[in-house]
C-alpha cells in the first residue's frame, strides 16, 4: 500500500512556504514521516532555505525535485509557487543519486547516479524505476538518459524532466537532501512491489518538407540543407501566412517547432533565439545530419496529447488502481497555450480521479520506459502513475 500527499502552496518567504507544506503532509499522515518527497519550488524561491526546513519539519532527508517554470497539482496552478509530492509506502523504496560536473563529464556523472541505486546490489523488488531531474542549461540531457539506460541494462524505467527557473533561462538548479545543485542531475530510485505507469505523447504533426541537418553545435543549428538554418524558418513563415521577426523570434517559434524524424515518430525541439549568423539556438541539442521538420499542432491537440499521455500511464498499470502521479510539461506549452493550459491540467486531473498529481512546467521532459517514444523531448506531456 503506498499513501500519498500532494500540496501547493502560494507563499512566497521561502521558510514559511516551507512550514506551511510541512505542517499539511505531517496533518495529510497523521504526524508519520514522509519516505519521501518530491518538490518544485519557482525561482524566486530560496532553495536551501525551503529544502533544510522542509527536511527539518517532515523528518527526513530523502528528497529530490528541482527549480520550475510554472507548479501545479490537480487542484491549482501557477506561477512563483512550491508544489511537493510526499509519499509512505509497505511497497516501495527510494533513495537519492547524484552525479555532479554534468556539462563537463555527463557520461560519468550519470554513473555516479547508477552507483547509488540499490535495485543493481540485490533489493529484490522487481519493478525498477527513477524520477530524473537534470540542470537543463547544463546540456548533456540526452546523453545522460542513455548513459543511465546502459548502465542499468535497461532494467529501469526513467522520467522526469529539465530544471526551469520561471522562463529566464538563466540559472536552473536540482534538488538533493537538503542540497541545491547545479550542473548536476539527481535521481530518486522508486523500487516496487507493482509496476509503475508511464506515458509520453505530445501532439504534434510535421507540416511542409524535411530538411538535412547539415551543421550543428549541440544546441545550436547552423544550417539546414546547408543554408544558415534561419532561411527555413522565414520560408516557412512567408509559406504559411505567419510574421516572423529575426529580433522577437519567440512568439513565431513556439508556434512552429522542429521535430526530429525517428524509426518511431519525431522528437521535439523548441528553437528558441535567431543568431545573427543565421543560426539557431534551441533547448537542446539536435544531431547532425537528422531528418528535421516544422511542426504545428494546436491547442486541441496538446489536451488530446496529455490526456493519451494520461492514458498510456494508467494502462501501464495492468488493471491497478492510482495513487498518486507525477506530470511534466514544457515551459513553452504552457507559454503557448496560456490559460488553456489548465484545460490540459483538468483532463489529467479528470481521468486520474480520485489519486490527483503534482507536477511542474520544466526545459525538456524525460521517458524512457518499455513501450514507449523514449528518450529527451520537448512540448510533450509526460505522467508517470503510482499504484496505490
Amino acid at each position: 500500500m503506498t499513501e500519498s500527499f500532494k500540496a501547493l502552496t502560494r507563499e512566497a518567504d521561502s521558510s514559511r512556504a516551507a512550514a506551511e507544506l510541512a505542517t499539511a503532509i505531517r496533518a495529510g499522515f497523521h504526524d508519520a514521516v514522509p519516505d519521501a518527497l518530491i518538490v518544485f519550488a519557482s525561482a524566486r524561491h530560496d532553495y536551501e532555505t525551503l529544502l533544510g526546513t522542509l527536511a527539518a519539519a517532515c523528518g527526513t532527508n530523502v528528497i529530490i525535485g528541482s527549480s520550475s517554470a510554472g507548479e501545479f497539482t490537480h487542484r491549482a496552478s501557477g506561477e512563483g509557487y512550491v508544489s511537493a509530492l510526499a509519499l509512505r509506502s509497505h511497497t516501495m523504496r527510494f533513495g537519492v543519486g547524484v552525479g555532479q560536473n554534468l556539462s563537463q563529464a555527463p557520461l560519468l556523472a550519470a554513473r555516479e547516479v547508477v552507483n547509488t541505486f540499490q535495485g543493481l546490489k540485490g533489493e529484490g523488488l522487481p519493478h525498477r524505476s527513477a524520477l530524473v531531474m537534470t540542470d537543463a542549461l547544463a546540456g548533456h540531457t540526452e546523453a545522460v538518459i542513455e548513459e543511465l539506460t546502459l548502465a542499468t541494462g535497461g532494467n529501469y524505467n526513467f522520467f522526469g524532466g529539465g530544471a526551469g527557473d520561471d522562463g529566464r533561462f538563466q540559472e536552473t538548479h536540482v534538488f538533493a537532501g537538503t542540497r541545491s545543485l547545479r550542473n548536476a542531475v539527481v535521481a530518486l530510485e522508486m523500487l516496487s512491489a507493482q509496476p509503475l505507469g508511464i506515458g509520453v505523447s505530445h501532439g504534434w504533426e510535421p507540416t511542409g518538407e524535411g530538411f538535412r541537418v547539415t551543421e550543428a553545435e549541440g544546441a545550436r543549428l547552423v544550417s539546414l540543407n546547408a543554408v544558415p538554418a534561419v532561411q527555413a524558418f522565414e520560408a516557412h513563415a512567408a509559406t504559411t501566412g505567419q510574421k516572423f521577426d529575426r529580433r522577437d523570434p519567440l512568439p513565431f517559434f513556439l508556434h512552429n517547432i522542429l521535430g526530429i524524424k525517428s524509426s518511431d515518430g519525431y522528437r521535439l525541439r523548441v528553437p528558441l533565439t535567431a543568431n545573427e549568423d543565421g543560426s539557431i539556438s534551441c533547448a537542446a541539442a539536435i544531431p547532425a545530419g537528422a531528418i528535421v521538420r516544422i511542426m504545428k499542432t494546436s491547442d486541441a491537440s496538446a489536451i488530446l496529447a496529455a490526456e493519451q499521455a494520461t492514458r498510456s500511464a494508467l494502462e501501464a498499470l495492468g488493471g491497478r488502481r492510482a495513487g498518486a502521479a507525477l506530470v511534466f510539461d514544457c515551459v513553452a506549452t504552457r507559454l503557448r497555450l496560456g490559460k488553456a493550459f489548465d484545460a490540459e491540467l483538468k483532463a489529467c486531473a479528470l481521468l486520474l480521479e480520485p489519486a490527483g498529481f503534482v507536477g511542474c512546467n520544466t526545459y525538456g521532459q524525460i521517458a524512457r520506459a518499455e513501450g514507449q517514444f523514449g528518450g529527451f523531448h520537448n512540448c510533450t506531456a509526460v505522467v508517470c502513475a503510482i499504484p496505490e
